[in-house]
C-alpha cells in the first residue's frame, strides 16, 4: 500500500464513521476501485478506526473525565450512562463474535454494500418524514438514555455489522424510534461507538496482525492519524448540524450512491 493511499483511507474514514453513511461500505467501495483486496486489506480498514474513536475521546474529554470521577462517588447520571453503554454493547459483542465470518463471506461485496446503502437511506428517509409531521423532537440531553433505549439501540447497532448500513445511521434511527431527538441519539451513538468500535479494532489487530505488517506500520500510523483529525472535525459539524436540520439529504445521497454502484457492477 502507498502513503498516499493509506492516507486516502484515512479520510474516507475519517468523513465516514460519524455521519450515517456507512464508513465500512465505503472504504470497501474505495478498496475496491483502488484494486486493493484480501483479509489484509479489511483488516487495516477495521484498524484505522482507532483514529476515529480517539477524536471521540478529546471531544467529549470533558464529558468522559466528568463522568468517570463520578463513577467514583457513584453519582447517578454517571452510573446510569455506565450502565446504558453496557446494555448497548452487549448484543453488538455476542452477535458480532457468532455473526463476523458469515458476515465476511456474504456481505463485503460491492452488491450488499449498494442494496444496504440504498435500504438505510429509505429508511432514513421515511423517519425524517413521519418526525416532521410532529411537534415533538424527542427526548434532549444523555439522562433520557435508559437501558430498556440502549439496549435497543444496541440491537439497532447489530444491524450495522452489514457492511454499507451504517453503525451510525442504525443507532440514530433507532434512538430515533425509542424517543430520542436525533441529537441526543448522535451523541449516544458517538459514545457507544468507543466499546464498540475499539472492541473490533482490538480483536482485528490481533487476528489480522500478520496481514498489517505486510501493509506496512507507517501506513496504519497514517491511516489512524488522518481519519483522526478528520473524524474530529466531522463530529462537532455533525452535531451543530442535527442540531437544526434532520438525515434526509443523507437518505438522498445514500440511495444515489447505491444506484450508482449497482449500475456500475451492471
Amino acid at each position: 500500500m502507498h502513503p498516499l493511499i493509506a492516507a486516502l483511507l484515512g479520510v474516507v474514514e475519517g468523513l465516514t464513521e460519524y455521519l450515517p453513511v456507512s464508513s465500512t461500505g465505503h472504504l470497501l467501495l474505495v478498496s475496491k476501485l483502488l484494486g486493493i483486496d484480501g483479509e489484509g486489506a479489511f483488516a487495516y480498514d477495521v484498524v484505522i478506526q482507532l483514529g476515529a474513536i480517539l477524536a471521540v475521546v478529546v471531544h467529549y474529554r470533558k464529558l468522559l473525565a466528568e463522568r468517570t470521577v463520578g463513577l467514583l462517588s457513584r453519582k447517578p447520571e454517571s452510573v446510569s450512562l455506565l450502565v446504558a453503554l453496557v446494555c448497548g454493547f452487549v448484543p453488538t459483542a455476542v452477535i458480532g463474535l457468532l455473526a463476523r465470518k458469515t458476515i465476511k463471506r456474504f456481505l463485503t461485496g460491492p452488491t450488499p454494500v449498494a442494496a444496504a446503502l440504498i435500504a438505510g437511506g429509505v429508511l432514513m428517509i421515511v423517519v425524517e418524514l413521519v418526525r416532521s409531521r410532529r411537534t415533538d423532537k424527542g427526548l434532549d440531553g444523555l439522562e433520557h438514555v435508559t437501558p430498556k433505549r440502549a439496549f435497543f439501540i444496541g440491537l439497532g447497532q447489530c444491524v450495522a455489522m452489514w457492511p454499507g448500513s451504517s453503525r451510525s445511521m442504525c443507532t440514530i434511527v433507532t434512538g430515533q424510534l425509542t424517543g430520542l431527538s436525533t441529537a441526543t441519539a448522535a451523541e449516544f451513538s458517538f459514545l457507544l461507538g468507543l466499546p464498540t468500535l475499539g472492541a473490533a479494532t482490538v480483536y482485528e489487530a490481533l487476528k489480522s496482525r500478520h496481514e498489517l505488517v505486510h501493509i506496512g506500520v507507517l501506513n496504519v500510523v497514517i491511516g489512524l492519524v488522518v481519519s483522526f483529525l478528520v473524524a474530529w472535525a466531522v463530529i462537532a459539524a455533525f452535531l451543530s448540524y442535527l442540531r437544526k436540520r434532520g438525515l434526509s439529504p443523507f437518505g438522498l445521497y445514500r440511495v444515489a450512491l447505491g444506484i450508482v454502484v449497482l449500475i456500475f457492477l451492471v
